[in-house]
């Protein structure tokens, strides 16, 4: 997720294109001069202003695998495509699953607005979209991957629905820990640095844990937080 301003010079008001009542609440498009916002129960998630923070997600999880072959990549959130186009565009991925629950979201990228940022990562034939809740599906999935590349929310200290906070609690880290295949990575974008979570992912039996920091204009950095499973 990134930030953004309404505020911005010479944008103007934001434009409505899309508005839709979800299955956790209300989910707005908007376009305010040449961005696009998404916008949930009046909280601002992301735009397509940058996307250097959510590159860095899949870069640094594909870094720290190495020279694993053809890995299986798990991203949480589709959100404006950023971090589903640079996965895609990267020829060492061998399977990308992107979990997104708000079925809106998916159809913006399928025949909306986004699909000029994501029409060919959705086309390639590594991509597969799976919609529902990733807490949900962390906790139920038979399947494993390689890397976890989550940005559901603004960060484990910010999350963007209350049910969210399970997901970067000791039993969530323990849910995606199973899912990880063994020496596989745990990537998870932040607003914020968080050393809390840093400890968490300790704590949880992680190993290697890091934090890279993406420099902005103004506040605090964006960061990615790192950790690998043991094996």
């Amino acid at each position: 997720m990134t930030t953004a301003y309404d505020s911005a010079p010479g944008y103007g008001s934001p434009v409505v294109l899309d508005r839709r009542e979800g299955p956790y609440g209300e989910v707005v498009l908007r376009r305010h001069g040449e961005l696009l916002q998404i916008i949930a129960n009046g909280c601002f998630l992301m735009d397509t202003s940058d996307g250097r923070s959510e590159r860095l997600l899949i870069d640094a999880a594909r870094g720290a695998l190495g020279s694993r072959p053809a890995p299986h990549v798990l991203i949480g959130g589709l959100g404006v495509g950023f971090s589903l186009a640079h996965a895609a565009a990267d020829p060492r991925w061998g399977r990308i699953t992107v979990v997104e629950r708000e079925p809106a979201i998916v159809e913006w990228h399928r025949s909306g607005p986004l699909s000029a940022l994501s029409a060919s990562a959705l086309a390639d034939p590594r991509t597969a979209i799976v919609e529902t809740d990733l807490v949900a599906f962390v906790n139920e999935t038979c399947a494993t991957f390689d890397a976890l590349c989550l940005d559901i929310d603004n960060g484990p200290d910010w999350t963007v629905t209350e049910g969210n906070d399970s997901l970067y609690s000791p039993a969530g880290l323990a849910s995606c820990a199973r899912v990880l295949r063994p020496g596989g990575v745990l990537a998870v974008w932040s607003a914020q640095p968080s050393p809390e979570f840093e400890r968490t992912l300790w704590n949880a039996g992680f190993q290697q844990v890091r934090t890279e920091e993406i420099p902005v204009a103004r506040g605090v950095p964006d960061v990615v937080h790192l950790a690998v499973r043991p094996g």
